[in-house]
């Protein structure tokens, strides 16, 4: 077999960089094999082998960016390869110290966000089964869902609107912007839906069983997931936490709908008029933006 292997439709991504390539020149690979990761707003987006085969000559080099299309790499002349191997799966614990669970696994990942989901994946690719265990409905913890992704889409509606100002000083004017905050809003939320729906496809396709609801350990091989619909037992033999971390309020800050954190403000609520920014670390200058406009 021989042929091009190119880079699959991965959304409305442009010129997007490559981080890792997993694969090298006359390596077997079966499909849906990884063969590299490309990374854009903290998202991290893999690609994978379109079919079994021996990988002819790569194409890309890491740092190089790609879009939709672009030739990655080659497949070699000889016909198609047999998946290879699985790696070797750690022994199970002792069965007689394990409490029964609804659910076994190799790796149990705590934490869908970008750690979490990353090391999720990158373990089913080496072959061990893995639970994805995260509270939210939807995978991409804080980052994806109510930090980078949506801050950054909000931005970039600020930066146009800066943009089309500073243009009245070359002479070209556009009148004031009116914002529609429902509409404005629901865009964010179809550029958080997009990454976070493509991830939940990422682990379909390598089989992590994503179990939804909140997390705490039992025993040294055991795992309570406690959700609405019910709670289950997972029984694992490695654990990794990726849990992030909790936004912690100062005790003196009342409760007033005026007053919020950066998951409040990302809601859009409203628009006030005025605004006081409290602490001065990266949310405060991603939220209020860098020129100290109010």
């Amino acid at each position: 077999m021989a042929g091009e292997i190119r880079l699959p439709d991965i959304g409305d991504f442009k010129d997007v960089p490559i981080v890792e390539i997993h694969v090298k020149p006359g390596q077997s690979v079966a499909k849906e094999d990884v063969l590299m990761t490309l990374e854009s707003d903290k998202a991290t987006l893999e690609v994978p082998a379109p079919e079994a085969g021996i990988i002819g000559e790569i194409k890309v080099k890491v740092g190089d960016k790609v879009s939709q299309g672009a030739l990655l790499a080659t497949w070699a002349s000889g016909g198609a390869a047999s998946a290879p191997a699985p790696a070797a799966r750690p022994a199970a614990a002792s069965a007689a110290a394990i409490a029964p669970a609804d659910f076994e696994c190799d790796v149990l990942v705590l934490g869908a966000g970008p750690g979490g989901y990353s090391a999720a994946f990158r373990a089913a690719d080496l072959g061990v089964s893995v639970v994805l265990v995260d509270r939210r409905p939807t995978l991409g913890g804080v980052c994806l869902n109510v930090g980078c992704i949506p801050s950054k889409a909000l931005l970039h509606a600020a930066k146009v609107i800066d943009e089309a100002a500073e243009m009245s000083a070359h002479g070209l004017v556009f009148a004031p912007p009116k914002i529609e905050l429902d509409a404005l809003r629901n865009w964010k939320e179809r550029v958080v839906n997009r990454l976070t729906t493509g991830l939940t496809g990422l682990a379909r396709q390598r089989k992590v069983r994503v179990l939804t609801g909140e997390g705490a350990f039992t025993s040294p091989h055991t795992l309570a997931v406690t959700a609405p619909e019910g709670d289950r037992a997972v029984r694992f033999n490695c654990a990794i936490i990726a849990a992030g971390s909790e936004p912690a309020a100062p005790g003196f800050i009342p409760r007033d709908p005026r007053i919020w954190d950066s998951t409040a403000a990302l809601e859009l609520p409203f628009v006030p008029k005025r605004l006081l920014a409290l602490g001065g670390g990266v949310l405060r200058k991603r939220h209020t933006g860098e020129t100290g406009a109010p």
